[in-house]
């Protein structure tokens, strides 16, 4: 599409502020919807609505580790070394503060989305037999918390987020598995439940959706962020003290694998790169991703200001100038 501007008849002044106007609008029309491939050492494109900055000054995308199947899942620990998944291969690896790429655990039930809760545990959505897991770092053990719903198997618990009560929010879609040694879905919904903070009750508090997948929330632990990643939509929720969910509103019109949030109240989304959307609704950002599916992201490093991105067959990071705040 090509824009020319036409003006004749008028005078050389208002010629001049007739161009500017047409300059403008241009401007308004092609800002932010042409996003471009990125690739590893490339500068992340900006929406151009006024947003200031949230990547640090003269920051690139770094690739830190590749030669995986399909990453999955990162989390940060209290000292921001950050664990994240390469699902088919059974295995949580570790990214240390210090760069080093080790093995966490393997074989770790085809964990997929990984959340640390406030005493140190690492929660693992155990896609293998559909559970939900409370791993001892130190001891490398797993306890089985979550093995079904209503008396029946779960869907496939996919992405966790954590309260800083203890309370427990997952979203829990169908994808059947070839490793599975089940028969058809069980449960009537492909939908998000709450585990109350004894991690004994557990609720359905979503129940309407086509596909859930990525879940976020604020550090004050009042909202919730829900992606319908088969909808191309993601909602936000009021959280009320029980860990019941209201006030349901679109927050945006795109879907999401995985998802984090910034200390400024930015909601990051994943699937093509990586999208973020200020706290009202409007995109600030893209980071493209030289791969063929970002699968999540999360804050780490030392001091929580570096975005670590899981995509396909890499681990990436991005030096951030806003940090991660709460449950990564």
């Amino acid at each position: 599409m090509n824009f020319v501007p036409t003006w004749g008849g008028l005078s050389p002044e208002n010629r001049k502020s007739s161009a500017r106007l047409h300059f403008l609008l241009a401007a308004a029309l092609f800002s932010g919807l042409v996003l471009l491939p990125m690739s590893a050492n490339a500068p992340a494109s900006a929406a151009a609505d006024g947003a200031h900055a949230i990547t640090a000054q003269g920051a690139t995308l770094q690739k830190l580790a590749g030669g995986f199947t399909f990453t999955e899942g990162p989390a940060s620990d209290a000292r921001g070394n950050v664990f994240f998944t390469d699902q088919p291969n059974d295995s949580i690896l570790e990214w240390s503060t210090g760069g080093k790429l080790t093995t966490f655990m393997h074989p770790c039930g085809r964990s997929n989305g990984l959340c640390f809760d406030h005493g140190g545990a690492l929660w693992a959505c155990a896609d293998e037999h559909n559970e939900l897991w409370r791993i001892d770092p130190a001891a490398k053990t797993k306890t089985v918390v979550v093995k079904g719903y209503a008396g029946k198997l779960l869907n496939g618990p996919n992405d966790v987020w954590i309260r800083s009560n203890g309370g427990i929010y997952f979203t829990d879609p169908f994808y059947a598995r070839d490793y599975w040694k089940r028969g058809p879905i069980e449960q009537d919904t492909q939908g998000v439940y709450y585990l109350h903070p004894d991690h004994h009750r557990l609720v359905r508090v979503v129940a309407d959706m086509k596909q859930p997948n990525g879940i976020i929330g604020t550090a004050d632990g009042k909202r919730l962020y829900i992606s319908d990643i088969a909808a191309g939509e993601t909602y936000s929720y009021s959280i009320g003290a029980d860990g019941a969910l209201t006030n349901k509103k679109p927050f945006c019109k795109l879907g999401s694998d995985g998802m984090t949030i910034d200390s400024e109240g930015n909601v990051y989304l994943t699937g093509k790169g990586v999208t973020v959307f200020n706290p009202a609704g409007n995109q600030i950002l893209h980071i493209p991703v030289d791969e063929a599916w970002t699968g999540n992201v999360c804050f780490g490093g030392a001091d929580k200001h570096t975005l670590f991105i899981t995509a396909s067959k890499g681990l990436y990071a991005m030096r951030m100038r806003v940090h991660g705040v709460g449950s990564q």
